[in-house]
């Protein structure tokens, strides 16, 4: 048992959750502090409401749960479906693996609902729930009025069942169908970085053609080699030294729970998430003129540029991967994605976020360009820009930072100096742009510049770092 929360109310079936705890697209916390089994249990209770409530049918509903494997999970996962159960809700348990797997087995099994069990790229002491509807992201206030119902007691009752089932080779299918390099062995560099994507990478390549090496497959909640995040540079070192020990094609690496790509060229070069992006979005703009493409603030000028000049329709949206799926929707778009590394295809795929077919794509694309990687992306990469630089701020007063750097700029908004406020702030000037914005998933404010020069690329991160410095924080973009 995880110990006991004393920061939580109850009375009757009523329970209230850190408000800290429910974030914007999912539920995050950390285990012992303001995240518990007994949390997990009530989130059952209320997600198994919500869902319930919002469908017209008088059957049970069916809710496929899945988990990833920091030691934490499968404890919470069992609290969840007991949760679930007491509403009576029909449980499908489909166990360890990646959230993208969890996604697929609510398409697949048209499921009216999934929760995965994962902390994604957090620390191990942390955790939280991924949830889903068949047909759309649960987040924002979805989610707050499950805090709502919970608070309120008002839930339902009933005696539900569990089920467990092994989709793995169902899964894996299911990513080979796309699969369209067949006659084009490459030599590939995997890491898992002990992830919960680890068992499914290694079955799959061993079905490919070529030759891979795969680092850190085994899954291991505490990461011993390498934080599995792979938008930050350090953590790809290991899969770059293979890469030209062994002269692979490309490397591709997972965040922790899978949902999310990394990649280096045959050169061991990072391809930042939005130079991918663009990369993707040549295909389909073939085949579908003038689709919406959408990226994030995160992402480079240009890219939207590019995919404008290809005959797309670029969409600069809100970061956040159950935002970009919400806006894919509502403008129908084949392909979206942010520079974190979430990147969603809805072409041929069901348009959420999956780090292992998003590699099967670029293993695609790779081949029919017949180019190696870094040719196709050589003048997308010619920009001087930062990676995604983080820093910590409290997190009581993380959402008050950017809104008073923003009165500050308001002033001397001109022609020459533009500020977009969609997601936090991007700065716009004749040097190119700076961005600063909340993250919704940890206690830290990120930040990103990009200019055409080195000069350029210099004064606008003084720039930036005056604005947070006169509130008293410090920014340092060499820790990106």
């Amino acid at each position: 048992m995880q110990p006991q929360n004393n920061n939580k109310k109850q009375g009757g079936n009523a329970y209230t959750f850190s408000p800290t705890i429910l974030r914007e697209y999912d539920i995050r916390g950390q285990i012992g502090k303001n995240l518990s089994e007994d949390d997990a249990y009530a989130l059952g209770r209320a997600f198994g409401t919500f869902v319930a409530n919002r469908c017209d049918s008088n059957e049970r509903v069916k809710v496929c749960v899945g988990y990833d494997g920091r030691d934490s999970s499968p404890g919470l996962a069992d609290a969840l479906a007991r949760g679930l159960m007491s509403t009576g809700a029909r449980v499908k348990n489909v166990g360890l693996g990646p959230t993208p797997m969890l996604y697929f087995a609510v398409k697949d099994m048209m499921a009216d609902a999934g929760i995965m069990v994962t902390g994604s790229h957090n620390p191990p002491d942390y955790n939280g729930f991924k949830m889903m509807l068949q047909s759309e992201p649960v987040f924002g206030e979805m989610i707050q009025e499950i805090g709502r119902l919970s608070a309120s007691g008002n839930l339902k009752d009933g005696e539900g069942t569990s089920e467990t089932l092994d989709i793995t080779e169902n899964y894996i299918t299911r990513l080979l169908k796309d699969f369209e390099a067949q006659k084009h062995p490459m030599k590939i560099a995997w890491d898992a970085g002990n992830g919960a994507a680890g068992e499914i990478m290694k079955r799959l390549t061993d079905k490919l053609p070529g030759e891979h090496y795969l680092l850190y497959e085994d899954i291991d909640g505490n990461f011993p080699n390498h934080h599995p995040d792979p938008t930050v540079d350090k953590n790809l070192v290991d899969i770059i030294k293979v890469v030209k020990e062994k002269g692979c094609d490309m490397g591709i690496a997972f965040d922790g729970d899978g949902d999310r790509i990394g990649v280096v060229d045959e050169q061991g070069n990072v391809l930042r998430c939005d130079i991918l992006l663009t990369l993707y979005a040549r295909s389909i703009i073939e085949d579908m003129p003038k689709a919406p493409i959408v990226g994030d603030v995160k992402c480079s000028q240009s890219m939207f540029e590019e995919i404008a000049r290809m005959g797309g329709t670029p969409v600069m949206w809100k970061t956040g991967h159950s935002l970009i799926k919400d806006k894919m929707k509502e403008l129908n778009a084949p392909l979206g994605g942010e520079l974190s590394g979430h990147i969603f295809f809805a072409d041929k795929y069901y348009g959420f976020d999956d780090g292992l077919y998003c590699a099967i794509r670029l293993m695609n694309e790779v081949a029919e360009r017949g180019k190696k990687l870094s040719e196709l992306t050589s003048h997308l990469n010619n920009l001087h820009n930062t990676p995604e630089v983080r820093f910590e701020v409290d997190e009581d007063i993380k959402f008050d930072i950017v809104p008073k750097v923003y009165e500050n700029l308001k002033p001397r908004e001109s022609d020459d100096l533009k500020i977009n406020d969609i997601d936090g702030i991007r700065v716009s000037t004749a040097d190119g742009w700076w961005l600063l914005r909340p993250s919704n998933t940890q206690n830290v404010l990120v930040a990103r510049a990009e200019s055409n020069s080195a000069e350029g690329l210099e004064r606008l991160k003084d720039m930036a770092i005056t604005e947070v410095k006169k509130l008293g924080y410090s920014l340092d973009f060499s820790e990106g």
